[in-house]
């Protein structure tokens, strides 16, 4: 079997977004501000391909957080998500075990993917991002696999495809469903994230030519060296 028979019939993850794996990410919060309000869940899950290279969702990844020292809670914030802090069955964990919740598979699918870092994928991406970044300021983690500001936001993607940017509505025009008693839960809004995500990403026309031997490796290491201007 020759080398262009072994290879794949499209691009590997990590020839697709410069060498950046797609996690979507959902937080639930006790307010708007970043710099002073709680982060009270997270949930993650990585963009996978499946055997005929399309997107789809991967494993799930989520901690239910107990607000960290310092910060503070938006009572109507809790009227919105429904969270009751401090409730036994909600199994609360510190912040900075929260995030190991997520960054361990996180890394772990990066590393799979031979992708160098994870990219946000979010609904209001930079609102997330901006309470991850918050967050591992606050626990001075050393092990954030994210991109510190770049993002894909599928509010512009959704507004592009569907002309809607709400992710309800967008999440309906793509054919998802959407089901109410469950919206504001990190783990049910970054599920249906995910699948918008892929529904767009599948029907958009493909840029990238099937995978070529050793193109991978050195598309690497030009995103290592150019990673810093992004």
């Amino acid at each position: 079997m020759t080398d262009t028979q072994d290879a794949p019939a499209f691009a590997a993850m990590a020839e697709r977004f410069r060498g950046y794996l797609p996690v979507v990410v959902d937080v639930e919060t006790g307010g708007f501000d970043w710099n002073k309000h709680a982060l009270l869940e997270i949930a993650a899950i990585p963009i996978e391909l499946d055997a005929a290279g399309n997107y789809v969702p991967g494993e799930v990844a989520h901690a239910h957080i107990a607000p960290a020292p310092g910060t503070s809670i938006d009572p109507k914030s809790l009227e919105v998500t429904g969270i009751k802090i401090g409730h036994p069955l909600r199994g609360e964990v510190d912040e900075r075990t929260g995030l190991d919740a997520i960054f361990v598979p996180v890394r772990a699918a990066v590393k799979k993917h031979g992708c160098q870092r994870a990219i946000l994928v979010g609904h209001n991406a930079h609102f997330d991002l901006n309470f991850l970044n918050a967050a591992v300021a606050r626990v001075q983690h050393k092990r954030n696999p994210f991109h510190p500001f770049s993002v894909f936001d599928t509010v512009t993607m959704a507004g592009l495809a569907y002309g809607q940017t709400v992710l309800a509505r967008a999440a309906m025009a793509a054919g998802l469903g959407w089901d109410p008693s469950q919206a504001h839960s990190a783990v049910y809004d970054t599920a249906q994230t995910a699948k918008l995500f892929c529904a767009i990403a599948n029907a958009w026309q493909k840029p990238y030519p099937a995978a070529q031997g050793g193109s991978s490796a050195s598309s690497a290491g030009t995103i290592g060296a150019m990673d810093g201007a992004d």
